[in-house]
Protein backbone atom coordinates (compact mmCIF):
# COMPACT_ATOMS: atom_id res chain seq x y z
CA UNK A 1 0.00 0.00 0.00
CA UNK A 2 1.37 3.38 -1.01
CA UNK A 3 0.22 6.86 -0.05
CA UNK A 4 1.56 10.32 -0.89
CA UNK A 5 2.55 12.48 2.08
CA UNK A 6 2.60 16.26 1.56
CA UNK A 7 4.37 18.50 4.06
CA UNK A 8 3.88 22.23 4.53
CA UNK A 9 5.37 25.12 6.48
CA UNK A 10 7.71 24.17 9.31
CA UNK A 11 6.90 20.48 8.73
CA UNK A 12 8.28 20.74 5.20
CA UNK A 13 11.47 22.37 6.43
CA UNK A 14 11.95 19.80 9.18
CA UNK A 15 11.63 16.95 6.68
CA UNK A 16 13.64 18.67 3.97
CA UNK A 17 11.03 17.75 1.35
CA UNK A 18 7.52 18.77 0.41
CA UNK A 19 6.36 15.39 -0.93
CA UNK A 20 7.17 11.80 0.00
CA UNK A 21 5.92 8.47 -1.36
CA UNK A 22 5.20 6.34 1.71
CA UNK A 23 5.17 2.54 1.42
CA UNK A 24 2.95 1.08 4.16
CA UNK A 25 2.83 -2.46 2.77
CA UNK A 26 4.50 -3.83 5.92
CA UNK A 27 2.31 -1.91 8.36
CA UNK A 28 -0.59 -4.35 8.52
CA UNK A 29 -4.35 -3.90 8.02
CA UNK A 30 -6.66 -1.11 9.21
CA UNK A 31 -4.25 1.70 8.47
CA UNK A 32 -4.91 5.27 9.62
CA UNK A 33 -3.29 8.68 9.28
CA UNK A 34 -1.29 7.73 12.38
CA UNK A 35 0.28 4.87 10.40
CA UNK A 36 1.62 7.30 7.81
CA UNK A 37 2.60 9.75 10.53
CA UNK A 38 4.67 7.12 12.36
CA UNK A 39 6.39 6.21 9.10
CA UNK A 40 7.09 9.87 8.35
CA UNK A 41 8.64 10.44 11.79
CA UNK A 42 10.80 7.33 11.35
CA UNK A 43 11.98 8.63 7.98
CA UNK A 44 12.29 12.29 9.08
CA UNK A 45 13.03 12.36 12.84
CA UNK A 46 12.96 16.17 13.01
CA UNK A 47 9.24 16.00 12.34
CA UNK A 48 8.62 14.43 15.74
CA UNK A 49 8.26 17.57 17.91
CA UNK A 50 6.04 19.29 15.32
CA UNK A 51 3.51 16.47 15.17
CA UNK A 52 2.28 17.19 18.71
CA UNK A 53 0.28 20.14 17.34
CA UNK A 54 0.10 19.13 13.67
CA UNK A 55 -3.12 19.02 11.66
CA UNK A 56 -3.95 16.49 8.95
CA UNK A 57 -5.90 16.21 5.72
CA UNK A 58 -6.71 13.24 3.51
CA UNK A 59 -7.49 14.02 -0.12
CA UNK A 60 -7.87 17.74 0.76
CA UNK A 61 -10.32 17.19 3.64
CA UNK A 62 -9.52 17.92 7.29
CA UNK A 63 -9.36 14.70 9.35
CA UNK A 64 -8.17 13.44 12.72
CA UNK A 65 -5.15 11.20 13.20
CA UNK A 66 -7.29 8.06 13.56
CA UNK A 67 -8.93 8.57 10.16
CA UNK A 68 -8.64 5.43 7.98
CA UNK A 69 -6.56 5.58 4.81
CA UNK A 70 -6.44 3.48 1.66
CA UNK A 71 -4.02 2.87 -1.18
CA UNK A 72 -3.38 5.97 -3.28
CA UNK A 73 -4.56 8.51 -0.70
CA UNK A 74 -2.84 11.89 -0.40
CA UNK A 75 -2.12 12.81 3.21
CA UNK A 76 -1.12 16.34 4.19
CA UNK A 77 0.71 17.09 7.45
CA UNK A 78 0.92 20.72 8.49
CA UNK A 79 1.13 23.02 11.52
CA UNK A 80 -1.89 25.04 12.64
CA UNK A 81 -2.46 27.75 10.06
CA UNK A 82 -1.10 31.22 10.86
CA UNK A 83 -3.80 32.92 11.24
CA UNK A 84 -19.49 22.91 -3.10
CA UNK A 85 -19.12 26.48 -4.44
CA UNK A 86 -20.80 29.28 -2.61
CA UNK A 87 -23.81 30.96 -4.14
CA UNK A 88 -23.76 34.22 -6.03
CA UNK A 89 -20.63 35.64 -7.70
CA UNK A 90 -18.28 34.56 -4.95
CA UNK A 91 -14.56 34.57 -5.72
CA UNK A 92 -12.12 32.38 -3.77
CA UNK A 93 -8.57 32.37 -5.11
CA UNK A 94 -4.95 31.65 -4.19
CA UNK A 95 -2.28 33.44 -6.22
CA UNK A 96 1.47 34.05 -6.42
CA UNK A 97 0.89 37.37 -8.17
CA UNK A 98 0.21 40.73 -6.45
CA UNK A 99 -3.45 40.96 -5.49
CA UNK A 100 -5.49 43.27 -7.73
CA UNK A 101 -7.74 44.79 -5.05
CA UNK A 102 -9.56 47.29 -7.34
CA UNK A 103 -10.08 44.52 -9.87
CA UNK A 104 -11.52 42.19 -7.24
CA UNK A 105 -13.91 44.87 -6.02
CA UNK A 106 -15.13 45.61 -9.54
CA UNK A 107 -15.73 41.91 -10.19
CA UNK A 108 -18.05 41.80 -7.15
CA UNK A 109 -20.12 44.92 -7.88
CA UNK A 110 -23.32 44.26 -9.83
CA UNK A 111 -25.31 47.40 -9.03
CA UNK A 112 -27.46 45.70 -6.38
CA UNK A 113 -25.16 46.45 -3.44
CA UNK A 114 -25.44 49.57 -1.30
CA UNK A 115 -22.23 48.81 0.62
CA UNK A 116 -18.85 47.20 0.13
CA UNK A 117 -16.47 46.47 3.00
CA UNK A 118 -12.92 45.42 2.16
CA UNK A 119 -10.26 44.04 4.47
CA UNK A 120 -6.70 44.38 3.16
CA UNK A 121 -4.05 42.53 5.16
CA UNK A 122 -0.60 43.97 4.42
CA UNK A 123 2.95 43.06 5.40
CA UNK A 124 4.22 45.22 8.26
CA UNK A 125 7.84 46.09 8.88
CA UNK A 126 8.16 44.85 12.47
CA UNK A 127 6.91 42.14 14.83
CA UNK A 128 7.46 42.25 18.60
CA UNK A 129 10.21 44.82 18.17
CA UNK A 130 12.10 42.87 15.47
CA UNK A 131 12.47 44.39 12.03
CA UNK A 132 10.73 42.33 9.33
CA UNK A 133 12.48 42.25 5.95
CA UNK A 134 9.86 40.15 4.12
CA UNK A 135 7.35 37.33 4.59
CA UNK A 136 7.23 33.91 2.99
CA UNK A 137 3.79 32.30 2.65
CA UNK A 138 3.34 28.59 2.03
CA UNK A 139 -0.04 27.22 0.92
CA UNK A 140 -1.79 23.92 0.27
CA UNK A 141 -3.51 25.65 -2.63
CA UNK A 142 -6.27 23.20 -3.70
CA UNK A 143 -7.41 22.65 -0.12
CA UNK A 144 -7.09 26.36 0.68
CA UNK A 145 -9.56 27.25 -2.08
CA UNK A 146 -12.03 24.62 -0.80
CA UNK A 147 -11.79 26.00 2.74
CA UNK A 148 -12.36 29.54 1.48
CA UNK A 149 -15.45 28.34 -0.38
CA UNK A 150 -16.71 26.76 2.83
CA UNK A 151 -16.23 30.04 4.66
CA UNK A 152 -18.25 31.78 1.95
CA UNK A 153 -21.05 29.27 2.55
CA UNK A 154 -20.86 29.93 6.30
CA UNK A 155 -21.08 33.68 5.68
CA UNK A 156 -24.17 33.26 3.54
CA UNK A 157 -25.83 31.04 6.15
CA UNK A 158 -25.27 33.72 8.82
CA UNK A 159 -26.08 36.73 6.63
CA UNK A 160 -28.47 35.67 3.82
CA UNK A 161 -28.70 39.29 2.60
CA UNK A 162 -25.07 39.30 1.46
CA UNK A 163 -24.67 39.98 -2.26
CA UNK A 164 -21.17 38.78 -3.17
CA UNK A 165 -18.03 37.58 -1.42
CA UNK A 166 -14.42 37.83 -2.58
CA UNK A 167 -11.41 36.24 -0.87
CA UNK A 168 -7.94 36.25 -2.41
CA UNK A 169 -4.79 35.15 -0.56
CA UNK A 170 -1.30 35.47 -1.93
CA UNK A 171 1.56 33.04 -1.30
CA UNK A 172 5.26 33.04 -2.03
CA UNK A 173 7.60 35.91 -1.06
CA UNK A 174 6.01 39.24 -0.08
CA UNK A 175 7.69 42.55 0.67
CA UNK A 176 6.73 45.13 3.29
CA UNK A 177 3.44 46.94 2.48
CA UNK A 178 2.32 44.34 -0.07
CA UNK A 179 -1.13 42.78 0.37
CA UNK A 180 -1.17 39.20 1.63
CA UNK A 181 -4.96 38.75 1.79
CA UNK A 182 -7.93 40.78 0.57
CA UNK A 183 -11.54 40.07 1.53
CA UNK A 184 -14.40 42.10 0.06
CA UNK A 185 -18.08 41.77 0.94
CA UNK A 186 -20.95 43.49 -0.87
CA UNK A 187 -24.43 43.81 0.63
CA UNK A 188 -27.49 46.08 0.57
CA UNK A 189 -26.46 47.72 3.87
CA UNK A 190 -23.16 48.40 5.63
CA UNK A 191 -23.82 46.70 9.00
CA UNK A 192 -23.92 43.13 7.73
CA UNK A 193 -21.01 43.81 5.36
CA UNK A 194 -18.81 44.85 8.30
CA UNK A 195 -19.90 41.86 10.39
CA UNK A 196 -19.45 39.37 7.56
CA UNK A 197 -16.04 40.70 6.56
CA UNK A 198 -14.70 40.39 10.10
CA UNK A 199 -16.14 36.87 10.41
CA UNK A 200 -14.56 35.83 7.11
CA UNK A 201 -11.02 36.96 7.98
CA UNK A 202 -11.22 35.42 11.45
CA UNK A 203 -12.35 32.08 10.00
CA UNK A 204 -9.73 32.22 7.24
CA UNK A 205 -7.00 32.60 9.87
CA UNK A 206 -8.35 29.55 11.70
CA UNK A 207 -8.91 26.99 8.95
CA UNK A 208 -7.37 27.87 5.58
CA UNK A 209 -4.06 25.96 5.14
CA UNK A 210 -1.69 28.87 4.59
CA UNK A 211 1.42 29.42 6.72
CA UNK A 212 3.60 32.45 7.26
CA UNK A 213 7.36 32.70 7.82
CA UNK A 214 8.72 36.02 9.08
CA UNK A 215 12.20 36.88 7.81
CA UNK A 216 14.01 39.28 10.15
CA UNK A 217 17.35 41.04 9.99
CA UNK A 218 18.70 38.52 12.52
CA UNK A 219 16.89 35.31 11.64
CA UNK A 220 13.57 33.82 10.60
CA UNK A 221 10.70 31.84 12.11
CA UNK A 222 7.38 30.29 11.18
CA UNK A 223 4.30 31.83 12.76
CA UNK A 224 2.18 29.01 14.18
CA UNK A 225 -1.42 29.56 15.17
CA UNK A 226 -3.58 27.58 17.54
CA UNK A 227 -5.56 24.49 16.66
CA UNK A 228 -9.16 25.52 15.92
Amino acid sequence: MNVTVLLFGACREAAGTEEWNCDLSQSGPNLTVNSALDAAIARFPRLGPLTKTALFAVNEEHVKADHPITDGDTIAIFPPVSGGSAAGMDICEITREPIDKPGLEQRLLTGAAGAMVTFDGVVRNQTRGRRVMRLQYDAYAPMAVKEMQRIAVEVRERWPEIENIGMVHRFGELQVSESSVVIAITSPHRKIAFEACRYAIDRLKQTVPIWKKEVFEDGEEWVEGEQP
